[in-house]
């Protein structure tokens, strides 16, 4: 039993342990941190992260510092940061693949959901429909009856069986009953070099891919995956505007922290993303990168992964996709 004397100390000292985690959180960071990037430098994701990273770098104080561990997909990376220590100093700039598509494909050395701690999805990406400009179709109405008046003879390309823009044309070719051959390639640069250059017709493009080609006429887009009209791309319409209400596909470029991270860094965190997301500079940088911008809160970012793991599970199971 407590003395009068003891009752003052001991509130004391729980008034100290309950200011402790609040201060020693508001002092992160100490030291560099660093962002997993699980892709080579000079791609979509390595760009967005380091647009973020630089952001991060000038408001918190200390250097955000990019480290790219390509290799299996993606797996490499995202098992590093699972593994990581969590005290946010090792973040992860992880893409849909790794945490939507790849453990629905293959065993992977990390739980997506239970290794993780969502802190906020930076920004989103559509794909988008494209044909080469010798293709009849000029519009997605004109592509589906093609393809329906020839199942199975016109193909279609893709960066790799499995991939986002495979299991996006799977998804729509299952909609619209349509039949057409699919052709993987290893990676999205060889397909769309091959669709710009002829050898094959028809490619569902990544929109930072597309981009680039589509003011010079060397691809025409035909309908963009996303709920509304692209921000890039105002004039081409959406896949569910032209007769397939409710379709949508997006990837999506997000910020992880290793499960059991302070909750205060994590929110911290997301705060200044979303705040970085909201300047006009940082804002154009990532459109030219054909991103949406969204800066959303550890909560909302949860949820989109769990959406996004049902569906794409559901997806791959339509197009029959195995790992290989």
């Amino acid at each position: 039993m407590l003395t009068r004397r003891q009752i003052p100390l001991m509130l004391a000292t729980l008034g100290a342990i309950a200011l402790a985690g609040p201060a020693w959180s508001q002092a992160w960071p100490q030291k560099h941190v660093k962002i997993i990037v699980p892709f080579a430098p000079g791609g979509n994701t390595d760009g967005i992260a380091r647009v973020i990273g630089q952001r991060l770098s000038e408001t918190l104080g200390q250097q955000f510092v990019i480290e790219n561990k390509p290799g299996a997909n993606g797996a490499i990376a995202a098992e590093f940061v699972a593994h990581a220590p969590a005290d946010g100093y090792t973040l992860f700039l992880a893409a849909t693949p790794q945490i939507a598509t790849l453990p629905a494909l293959t065993k992977t050395p990390y739980d997506p959901v239970k290794d993780f701690d969502p802190v906020s999805n930076v920004g989103t990406n559509p794909f988008v429909l494209t044909v080469n400009p010798d293709f009849p179709s000029k519009t997605l109405k004109d592509f589906v009856e093609r393809i329906r008046a020839e199942p199975n003879k016109i193909p279609y390309a893709s960066g790799g069986s499995g991939s986002l823009g495979h299991l996006t044309m799977a998804l729509f070719l299952k909609r619209a009953g349509l039949e057409m051959t699919h052709v993987p390639y290893r990676g999205g640069g060889p397909a769309i070099a091959d669709a710009l250059a002829g050898h094959i017709p028809v490619y569902f493009a990544n929109l930072s891919e597309a981009l680039p080609h589509a003011a010079s006429g060397k691809l025409r887009l035909l309908a963009v995956s996303s709920a509304k009209r692209s921000a890039q791309i105002p004039d081409v319409p959406t896949v569910s505007e032209s007769g397939y209400p409710g379709f949508q596909t997006l990837t999506w470029n997000g910020i992880l922290a290793p499960a059991g991270t302070p909750k205060d860094i994590v929110n911290r965190l997301a705060r200044e993303v979303a705040l970085a997301v909201k300047e006009p500079a940082i804002a154009q940088k990532l459109a030219n990168l054909g991103v949406d911008p969204l800066g959303d809160r550890p909560e909302q970012f949860a949820a989109t992964i769990a959406a996004d793991i049902a569906l794409w599970a559901e997806t791959i199971k339509i197009a029959g996709v195995t790992f290989q």
